[in-house]
């Protein structure tokens, strides 16, 4: 872990936990914490292999109609069902999803004083109802598993807000670790689509700000304020994720050209900006906004003017993550088969 992701993750902590204690300015704990979530994630996702998990250009343009499609399905549960009943359902779905989500976060930094043999040694089992389904594990993702477990219970049981964070925190954190855009075209044609999506479900329809109202499932992060008749501001984890997924990928291009953080930089500054905007307009009008609106131009606006600057549109409009792994894998199996033929070719000379 490097130090400034190391730094990162303390002031988040402290950031989530501060309010238990003082009066935080949710206004400044809404930025804080989206920015130092997105840093995070960013660092996180940078590895020797690209992400797990790669979305194609198909996948970029269905994503706005199929996030619609499930977000007017919650809206009917949530008008024709009763509403404790779906709680209690996803509740229980996300009770899996944030012990695994949180023991994949807590990971590196509890293996580290563990013995060696617990984070390499897997464990194999089955499913007591489900033979065909194996489980593999190790005892360092078993302890990973234990915190996990705790603020999962804490949360089912008091849903108090700070248990809510932790997981959407894990969620965010995980999801920018692991997603990947592939390209910045397919990044752009996401971004683009979930723009007009969040436009029309919170300004045209009362779709969006009832669910999420209804919703009692850690989707959205909780900012406590002093206001009786507004108890916490809001902010959805997708306001994280979709976003930090295409500045990380940014960092990734820049890891990849060996140049510096130069437009990781200039997207990280561009989130910053739109979140900052999100919170000034919603302030001004004292209404819900849609934090797209404000951030898919400060992430794509700041680094199209940054690589236009420099004059590398088509270097960056060209990287493809998924060829350059491919590449340098090939350029790894090159180089270790010649190390092979040099050590086969040539024999072990001492000297008397």
């Amino acid at each position: 872990m490097r130090m400034n992701e190391k730094l990162a993750s303390a002031a988040l902590a402290v950031l989530s936990l501060a309010p238990l204690f003082v009066n935080v300015n949710p206004n400044l704990n809404v930025v804080l914490t989206a920015c130092l979530t997105v840093y995070v994630g960013c660092y996180r996702s940078v590895k020797p292999a690209p992400p797990s998990e790669t979305m194609s250009k198909e996948h970029a343009m269905r994503f706005p109609l199929i996030g619609s499609v499930v977000l007017v399905s919650l809206f009917l549960l949530f008008k024709f069902l009763s509403k404790d009943l779906v709680n209690a359902i996803l509740t229980s779905y996300f009770f899996v999803l944030g012990i695994i989500a949180l023991s994949a976060t807590l990971l590196p930094a509890i293996e580290r004083f563990l013995p060696k043999k617990w984070n390499e040694s897997p464990i194999n089992c089955h499913l007591p109802y489900f033979k065909s389904v194996e489980v593999e594990f190790t005892k360092s993702q078993l302890v990973a598993a234990i915190p996990g477990t705790f603020f999962c219970t804490w949360y089912a049981l008091k849903k108090h807000w700070l248990a809510n964070n932790v997981l959407g925190l894990a969620f965010c954190i995980q999801g920018i670790e692991m997603l990947s855009l592939g390209s910045f075209k397919t990044g752009a044609i996401l971004l683009a689509g979930l723009f007009v999506y969040d436009i029309f479900w919170v300004f045209f329809t009362p779709v969006m700000v009832s669910v999420a109202k209804s919703f009692d499932a850690p989707i959205k992060l909780l900012f406590p304020t002093a206001d009786a008749a507004r108890p916490y501001s809001m902010l959805g984890l997708g306001d994280i994720v979709i976003p930090g997924i295409f500045v990380a990928l940014a960092l990734r291009f820049d890891v990849s050209r060996e140049k510096g953080e130069r437009y990781f930089k200039s997207a990280f500054i561009g989130y910053s900006v739109g979140v900052i905007v999100t919170i000034i307009v919603m302030n001004w009008f004292q209404a819900a906004q849609p934090a797209l609106l404000y951030i898919v131009p400060g992430v794509i606006g700041f680094l199209a003017v940054h690589c236009i600057w420099n004059g590398e549109v088509k270097p960056l409009l060209e990287f493809d993550e998924s060829k350059t792994s491919a590449q340098s894998s090939s350029a790894d199996t090159s180089q270790s088969d010649g190390d092979a033929v040099v050590a086969d070719g040539k024999p072990d000379h001492k000297s008397d």
